[in-house]
């Protein structure tokens, strides 16, 4: 066991990459070699046991990772926690509050496909959060490997300095091992399950592209060490000098050391794990902020003192067999079992229960836990993002970027009993996880849920049924259209009602007419008493009362200005219903002359993926009758902004994939509110007027 005292000994580390990269089955090769696990599985479960940190059954079953997953392991005594995160787009905030509280990380990159789908995204995440990261160029052993182009990709698509640190022997079947630039030694790697690691001397026909190699990598890493650089014109360079430049630059975020291997044959995966220790920082390299929340959010440095007071951040909820499981990275102090610790966000005090380390779905119970651990406890109602302290000062720990969702769908229970049984399940997933969201249309009555991507949806509404028993119907939700006006149109108009004693009686005139400004405006511009000034109130409220539902196409009507400038009241008749009948009846006969149209919502849409698919990203967005803002070029990567009509987004996500290979992602929000096209506005006009004869609602 590594000396847990000695945060130098301890790695944070995220194995982050594109979907199809070989995370998951990179990770149980890690966990296989650390002696955490005996025998090692197939990510997709064709012996029916399925890869270690792939623990959900959907995640088996689908051969993807759905959420990330915590483990730890230990290697040249040293204690490494790691995260497995999920590579498809839509789950990223798994990878968004994973690299929050991570210190370094693994990019995993395949040999053939290279730089590709989400890469840029996970490139972004990291550069974030200022995340030092190694790039382990995995797959070699596949038809079409290219690995030394898969670093040009590094440099050229991600503006990274990528350092080779080594050189494969042979590729696709005939991938044998490595050779260490470093140490200037072939590595071949022997046994049923790749166990043995065996230095070789290199290949004969590869000396020379090896020197060549350790030339160019030693010129890269001395730029970050003045001793390298005197020792290597001294010719007196040590490796551990040279091991040491390459921390330096690694650690500032000006160096990628670049490894290979191919994680299925078992292949450049130890290697990898020496990386690891060698060139990715402990918890007290890292510096990491907080706010006072006493000091007016003046910022706060934290020192990794396992001595100094606690500070913990929850980053990830889950809902366990136990309760509420809380993932939380502790960024100072310690944290032991009947310990008290105080909510920042609410000032709750909590008392420490069982304190656990993740092994993926299983739990090994700890009684401490000090600075830079990743553990887990139970029994702590919080959210998200919540920071925890010993009491002794309000401090916050810095959000995470939570991505806006992108997709929406309605969806209906079918029966009581699903619909109990939905809202436990809604409730628990958007504790869970910030991006899936929640609302009920206040127009429509339909629940409404929102995520990054129709896989996201997918998989929350399997879970809905699988786990929770609630079966629900799915639909596209209606676009939230509305209604204006045109024209200035007068009126006047009297509501007279006898049915006898006490009848009603209530006279408005004035106009109606277009206000662009706002959504409704009522101006009383009536003299001498008219109307008695306890009913302009109840004029101004029948009015109001119209605008729930537009007499055109039933949507909510925005941008009216209706003035009264005249009228007449009766001594016994008159009353707060008759003036806001009398209201509603002015309305009635003015707003269909002042030529009502339809809006629709516009949504700004920006768009950013690799500069060679902007064409494919345009076409996209002309097919969703999208009008082009601006487009920025920032080297290999292009920004396109657009604002396009929301009733054409829907389905969008798929869309951009396809015609950009899965490396495009989009960010959608509202934008304002324009007319729809004729031919559409009849369109929504005759849906309601079916509606209406059937005696729907809208």
């Amino acid at each position: 066991m590594a000396n847990r005292k000695d945060i130098s000994k301890l790695r944070n580390i995220g194995i982050s990459a594109h979907i199809d990269s070989g995370k998951t089955t990179l990770t149980e090769r890690v966990l296989y070699y650390t002696n955490r696990i005996r025998v090692m599985h197939d990510v997709k479960g064709s012996d029916g046991v399925g890869a270690k940190m792939d623990s959900m059954d959907l995640e088996r079953e689908r051969g993807i990772t759905i959420a990330s997953a915590a483990t730890h392991c230990e290697w040249l005594d040293h204690h490494l926690n790691i995260i497995d995160t999920p590579g498809h787009v839509d789950f990223t905030i798994e990878v968004e509050r994973s690299l929050r509280v991570l210190d370094g990380a693994v990019l995993v990159l395949c040999a053939v496909g290279g730089v590709q789908s989400q890469s840029l995204t996970v490139d972004r995440q990291m550069r974030r959060y200022g995340v030092p990261r190694i790039a382990f160029v995995n797959k070699c052993d596949r038809t079409g490997a290219a690995p030394l182009r898969v670093r040009d990709q590094l440099r050229e698509r991600l503006g990274m300095n990528p350092v080779l640190l080594e050189l494969p022997i042979g590729l696709e079947d005939r991938f044998e091992g490595v050779v260490d630039l470093v140490e200037m030694r072939a590595i071949g790697f022997e046994g049923k399950g790749g166990d043995s690691v065996v230095d070789r001397p290199i290949p004969d026909d590869m000396l020379e592209q090896a020197r060549e190699a350790r030339a160019e990598m030693l010129d890269a890493v001395s730029m970050f060490s003045d001793e390298l650089t005197e020792a290597l014109l001294e010719e007196r360079a040590t490796n551990e000098m040279v091991r040491r430049a390459i921390r330096e630059g690694t650690l500032g975020l000006k160096l990628t050391p670049v490894l290979m291997g191919a994680a299925y044959k078992n292949k450049g995966v130890q290697p990898l794990l020496d990386a690891v220790v060698h060139y990715l920082p402990a918890p007290d390299e890292v510096s990491n902020e907080a706010i006072d929340l006493d000091r007016d959010d003046e910022k706060v440095v934290l020192e990794s003192d396992p001595e100094g007071s606690t500070v913990a951040l929850a980053f990830k909820l889950e809902d366990g067999r136990y309760g509420q499981l809380t993932y939380l990275r502790v960024y100072r102090g310690k944290m032991a079992r009947d310990d008290f610790i105080v909510n920042s966000r609410t000032g709750k005090r909590h008392k420490v229960g069982r304190l656990v380390r993740m092994h993926a779905d299983e739990m090994e119970d700890i009684a401490e836990a000090g600075a830079g651990d990743i553990v887990a406890i139970f029994g702590i109602d919080c959210h998200s993002g919540d920071t925890f302290t010993d009491g002794s000062a309000r401090l916050a720990m810095t959000s995470m970027h939570v991505p806006e969702p992108v997709i929406s769908l309605s969806i209906k229970p079918l029966g009581e009993k699903a619909e109990v049984n939905m809202g436990k399940a809604l409730a628990r997933f958007t504790k869970e996880d910030p991006t899936f969201r929640v609302r009920v249309d206040h127009e429509s009555g339909e629940t409404v849920v929102s995520g990054m991507g129709e896989l996201h949806l997918d998989v929350y509404l399997e879970r809905m049924r699988r786990e929770y028993g609630a079966a629900v119907e799915t639909s596209a939700p209606q676009v939230a259209y509305r209604e204006t006006i045109t024209e200035r149109v007068a009126f006047n108009y009297t509501h007279r009602k006898q049915t006898g004693g006490a009848g009603q009686y209530g006279r408005v005139a004035g106009f109606i007419e277009p206000f662009p400004d706002g959504e409704f405006e009522f101006v009383d511009d009536t003299t001498g008493g008219v109307i008695p000034k306890q009913f302009i109130i109840s004029v101004e409220k029948g009015f109001r009362s119209m605008l729930a539902k537009g007499r055109k196409a039933g949507a909510p009507v925005t941008g009216v200005r209706v003035a009264i400038d005249d009228g007449q009241s009766h001594s016994v008749d008159s009353s707060d219903i008759a003036f806001q009948e009398a209201a509603r009846g002015a309305w009635r006969e003015a707003y269909d002359k002042a030529r009502p149209r339809i809006l629709e919502p516009i949504m700004r849409v920006a768009v950013e993926g690799p500069s060679d698919h902007a064409g494919g990203v345009l076409a996209t967005l002309m097919q969703r009758r999208g009008m082009i803002i601006g487009s920025e070029e920032d080297g290999p990567s292009v920004r396109i902004e657009a604002e396009v009509p929301l009733a054409d987004m829907f389905g969008y996500a798929t869309a951009l994939r396809s015609s950009t290979q899965g490396q495009a992602e989009f960010t959608m929000e509202f934008s304002r509110y324009l007319p729809v096209p004729e031919a559409l506005a009849k369109e929504i006009v005759a849906r309601y007027e079916a509606e209406k004869a059937k005696g729907g609602k809208k």
